[in-house]
């Protein structure tokens, strides 16, 4: 009872935004349910609220995006896992140490504090605001670096989902191409499911989706050894720091995989299948206006200044060195 009454009107605001989102994304195909969502969320957002909403609009940006991967592992192969995975490792371990090498050294021409740098570093390289969220506290980032990464991420994330799309069009992109793409070179896990969703819909498969998703859940992991390292070089300094491997490793993924195995051993249909991962694209949909609503661009643009040149230089960099490899590797 309690969660429902901290949560339900947020919720209930995020399920009406997205499903006029999804009605508006199935009659124009070539944007999408999660482009519309982000642009309502946005609108909706320069109008007061009350304070009683935010829980909900946190949960759902946050639980219900993780419960739409999970749903969408029932639509996947755990061999094409393996092999999608591994095909875009070299890829992420390209991006990942680009972001990180381009904020630090944009961090000391700009003179901007090493915690913000660090921040937006791993959230432009991993996996957006989780990855904010679990290296803060390893780092013991004030409050203010942590609203301002955040941000900066939050902008970006708004940004890919609605351009990836057109310029993989414009580029000529394949489906995987494109897959790989988002997978590697967008920062957080939402905007990459959006960006996916928005391509699936105007291309009719879901290959893409599948590929952004299991590249994306890669990616990711690599929180783990991200922060251990942070936590080791803080630890010299200060021999309080500890961190908790149930604190920063993302649960969700487990589950994902765990649908994607099911699946697989069952060899369960289409027709089982695809209600789920219907659920799963309209949660994406649902967690896409969320993000929107959290997001106050004009505030940031304001207020932002040298912590979003940093973040579209390393989110400029990802982008090219992912397109790079790939060309190298002959994925696209």
């Amino acid at each position: 009872m309690n969660f429902i009454k901290k949560n339900y009107k947020g919720l209930l605001l995020c399920l009406l935004i997205g499903f006029i989102a999804w009605f508006l994304g199935k009659k124009f195909s070539i944007i999408g349910g999660p482009v519309f969502g982000i642009l309502l969320g946005l609108i909706i957002a320069l109008f007061p609220r009350k304070s009683s909403f935010e829980d909900g609009i946190k949960f759902t940006s946050k639980k219900i995006l993780q419960y739409a991967i999970v749903l969408l592992g029932f639509g996947m192969n755990l061999f094409q896992i393996f092999k999608v995975g591994s095909q875009s490792l070299l890829i992420i371990i390209s991006t990942i140490s680009t972001a990180l090498i381009v904020s630090y050294l944009v961090s000391k021409l700009m003179k901007i504090p090493s915690d913000v740098s660090i921040l937006v570093g791993v959230g432009s390289s991993i996996c957006g605001g989780s990855a904010i969220a679990a290296t803060a506290p390893v780092i013991d980032a004030n409050d203010e670096a942590i609203a301002k990464s955040i941000s900066v991420i939050f902008l970006f994330n708004v940004i890919a989902a609605f351009l990836f799309p057109i310029l993989g069009n414009i580029l000529g992109f394949n489906d995987i191409g494109f897959g790989m793409w988002a997978g590697t070179a967008i920062n957080d896990t939402s905007s990459v499911v959006g960006a996916g969703q928005t391509w699936t819909s105007a291309h009719g498969n879901d290959i893409a989706l599948n590929y952004a998703t299991i590249v994306k859940l890669t990616r990711t992991l690599a929180i783990i050894p991200i922060t251990l390292s942070l936590a080791l070089y803080r630890s010299k300094k200060n021999s309080t720091t500890a961190v908790k491997l149930s604190k920063i490793f993302p649960w969700f993924i487990l589950f994902f995989l765990l649908a994607a195995i099911i699946s697989t051993v069952f060899n369960m249909g289409s027709s089982a299948t695809k209600p789920l991962t219907e659920a799963g694209k309209f949660f994406i949909t649902m967690a896409m206006c969320a993000i929107g609503l959290n997001t106050n661009i004009i505030k940031l643009i304001k207020t932002g200044g040298k912590p979003i040149i940093m973040g579209l230089c390393c989110w400029i960099s990802i982008a090219f060195v992912s397109l790079f490899v790939q060309h190298l590797l002959n994925i696209w």
